[in-house]
């Protein structure tokens, strides 16, 4: 069995607005293996982000934790992140656990040079002794994360960066401590396809020099296919399915993963119109019941609107939560 870093149980986040109670995601379970790219894939609003947030407990008001345990294995044993305090957690977060952010502009502080971003990373977390040094070192990370006169680069403020450029600096900020996971939230969304298809390369080639595990935030199946080694489904705040890339794209099972596969248009083949998946998004403050799917389901049965399905593993490895299995 390879090796888990991270167990994720019961992960259930809900948010308290003057509308009522958005159940955001409700009892999401899943593991990550140490060394794999782990895909969350879904539409907008499923719950991917506030997933990967809650990982290390940056919800903020007026979301709230209610449930569940997070436990990551570090080199002295597995610790619940979700038991910890501020301090603690501050130094798992960006240290260890790093995020990039799917948007470079709101990501980076207008008012101070890239080099300083990084350096202000490393600072932060002890891995240098002052500012200074740290912006030495920024030139290396720089030069890593592939942008050109980085000696240079590293006194420019983020407005003097193009797009592509700024999301390199944020995954720069993102391994400058070389942490143990990379959680890339939708990292290419705001990149044209071919600076798209660098960042990914980047990303892939920094997770084999550093050794590190990727959990990567999608809603692009081609870029799942290309990079990911396991996919976790997400609909409406809960997981449908769980496996892996070949699994998934070769033998989906939840009706969800196959109308989502389906939408996929084919360049090889002449379609006359593309396939969707009928109905809308159900509100999370109202879901329905049972399966949450079930509404737009073309498999759905009486026992869809009584009761959730349970996440069954149906072949090894292969997990899904479904009332046809």
């Amino acid at each position: 069995m390879p090796e888990s870093i991270l167990q994720v149980r019961n992960l259930t986040v809900h948010f308290y607005t003057y509308a009522g109670i958005v159940r955001a995601i409700e009892k999401v379970s899943f593991d990550v293996y140490k060394g794999e790219t782990f895909a969350l894939v879904g539409e907008t609003g499923c719950g991917k982000s506030v997933t990967s947030r809650a990982l290390t407990q940056l919800i903020e008001s007026p979301g709230r934790i209610v449930e569940g345990e997070v436990l990551y294995y570090r080199d002295e044993g597995p610790v619940d992140l979700l038991k910890l305090d501020e301090e603690q957690i501050r130094e798992i977060r960006g240290n260890e656990i790093a995020y990039i952010f799917q948007d470079p502009h709101a990501s980076l502080d207008p008012l101070y040079t890239v080099g300083y971003q990084i350096a202000e990373a490393m600072e932060v977390h002890g891995k240098v002794k002052s500012i200074k040094e740290g912006i030495k070192k920024a030139v290396d990370i720089l030069r890593a994360v592939l942008i050109p006169d980085s000696e240079r680069r590293v006194k420019n403020y983020p407005h003097e960066l193009s797009g592509g450029m700024k999301q390199r600096v944020v995954i720069g900020i993102g391994i400058a401590n070389n942490p143990k996971i990379l959680i890339a939230d939708e990292p290419t969304t705001a990149l044209d396809v071919t600076v798209q298809a660098q960042i990914l390369d980047l990303i892939n080639q920094l997770k084999e020099k550093y050794k590190a595990t990727v959990i990567l935030i999608t809603h692009n199946l081609g870029v799942v296919a290309e990079t990911a080694d396991r996919v976790a489904v997400m609909y409406a705040g809960k997981i449908v399915e769980i496996g892996s890339v070949e699994q998934i794209f070769k033998n989906p099972l939840h009706p969800y993963t196959k109308g989502l596969l389906k939408a996929v248009p084919n360049p090889m083949t002449k379609i006359e119109r593309l396939e969707a998946i009928p109905g809308t998004v159900p509100n999370l403050i109202t879901p329905p019941s049972g399966c949450r799917f079930h509404p737009r389901c073309p498999f759905a049965m009486d026992i869809c609107k009584q009761k959730i399905p349970e996440l069954k593993e149906i072949e090894d490895g292969h997990f899904v939560a479904c009332h046809l299995y």
